[in-house]
């Protein structure tokens, strides 16, 4: 039988990057009008992928964040592109709850399962 760190490993490892994304792009957004701010972004994927193949997430997080290219750079230096950065931390917000319910899903589970239900 599987340990609970076990089960709840994946998803809880998907939880800690999608928060680490979320207050990356947070950062990004506020600082939109600051001079020579360098956005920075998570690359979710790779990084779980990388969790996932026995790496550490602190590890996994360092070596797949990066600096985002922006499509029209600014004149200040700044490379924040607010709807960019607005709308993936919107899609990023909504993958983070989808995995939250995941997780409360199993735990439900596991309760009904322990009262024989």
């Amino acid at each position: 039988m599987p340990s609970l760190d076990q089960i709840f490993a994946l998803n809880g490892g998907a939880l800690q990057l999608r928060a680490q994304r979320l207050n990356m792009l947070a950062s990004n957004i506020a600082n939109a009008s600051t001079p020579g701010y360098k956005a920075q972004d998570l690359d979710f994927d790779r990084a779980m992928q990388q969790a996932q193949n026995g790496g550490s997430l602190e590890q996994a997080m360092t070596v797949h964040t990066g600096y985002r290219v922006p499509l029209q750079p600014s004149l200040d230096g700044n490379t924040v592109e607010l709807s960019v950065e607005q709308t993936l931390f919107a899609e990023n917000a909504i993958q983070y709850r989808t995995t939250l319910s995941f997780m409360q899903d199993q735990v439900s589970s596991m309760r009904r399962a322990l009262k024989g239900e």
